[in-house]
């Protein structure tokens, strides 16, 4: 198989599992502690080749806004904490789309693993 008859449809970025503590949630005994998160984010680029670093959306960019929005102080719902995620990967100038899932491991225990929200932004056609 030669390079020109390879076709790149689609080309992401992708951070799985990111566990964070965040002071989070609407209920009292929410907003005296801090309690665990897990986040997936996906974030879709041009699909062309990347020839270096500057050329991408650096994964670590996901992980320095997450935990600059924690760092905030506390955030009522977790919709607000995905919103706020998605907004500002898609605030690079390489992200078209962005997928964040926000999870709370505890909030239904012991009766499911976890509970949360996803939300998908994408650029509007220019």
């Amino acid at each position: 198989m030669t390079t020109q008859s390879i076709v790149t449809r689609s080309q992401k970025v992708v951070v799985r599992g990111l566990r964070l503590e965040a002071m989070i949630g609407v209920h009292g005994h929410e907003r005296a502690r801090a309690q665990p998160l897990v986040l997936d984010v996906e974030v879709e680029l041009a699909p062309e080749p990347v020839p270096d670093l500057s050329a991408t959306f650096n994964y670590e960019a996901v992980v320095l806004a997450a935990r600059n929005i924690i760092a905030g102080g506390h955030i009522d719902l977790v919709e607000t904490l995905a919103r706020s995620l998605a907004e500002a990967c898609l605030g690079h100038a390489a992200a078209r789309r962005v997928r964040v899932c926000v999870l709370k491991p505890q909030a239904l225990a012991p009766d499911a693993d976890a509970a949360g929200v996803e939300i998908v932004l994408e650029r509007s056609a220019p």
